[in-house]
């Protein structure tokens, strides 16, 4: 199963990411896939109240990249939480020998080796395309490269959740045409 929960920033994606994925476990150990890097002080923060607010019985593997690597190391039938994409999008761009296709394919690989082990996945992104248009061409780049990352994502996974100030709205709650065909 993979679910894709998306909104704006500090919308409560990640603790209704992260109560699907505890119950999703019962009591079998979660594990938390990490894909930011402490740059500045605010990061830190942000990644200590993460930490401090997660049960204990949450494995964290940091991957600020490889997904895939990271994803193998969740055992068969296990339950994980990668958050965020927004943040590895950046880093497939600006901190990756990667092009955007050589990162969309890792993300793909990373979730077919899922669907084949039966690992209930879910992957947490901020929606950040509602706000006015970038003046520059950069940043136009990452947010067609994000958008092209949601899309594909929206389309594989087997649930969509919206989260508007804490409250889901559940988009798409129906398996993939891939999960249906057994493949990614």
């Amino acid at each position: 199963m993979i679910v894709f929960v998306s909104g704006g920033a500090r919308s409560g994606k990640s603790d209704v990411a992260e109560r699907r994925v505890l119950s999703a476990a019962g009591s079998a150990s979660v594990y938390y896939i990490a894909t930011a890097q402490v740059y500045d002080t605010e990061m830190a923060d942000r990644v200590a109240r993460h930490q401090i607010s997660r049960h204990a019985k949450w494995v964290t593997i940091e991957a600020p990249l490889a997904i895939d690597q990271a994803m193998a190391n969740v055992p068969s039938g296990g339950a994980v939480l990668l958050d965020c994409l927004t943040l590895w999008a950046s880093q497939v761009l600006y901190a990756s020998e990667l092009n955007e296709d050589e990162g969309l394919a890792l993300l793909a690989n990373a979730l077919a080796d899922a669907r084949t082990r039966s690992v209930y996945v879910v992957i947490v992104s901020n929606d950040i395309n509602e706000a006015l248009p970038p003046s520059d061409a950069e940043t136009w780049r990452y947010l067609a490269f994000l958008q092209r990352a949601h899309r594909w994502l929206a389309a594989e996974a087997d649930s969509v959740v919206e989260v508007t100030a804490g409250c889901a709205l559940e988009w798409k709650d129906q398996p993939s045409e891939h999960a249906k065909e057994g493949r990614i």
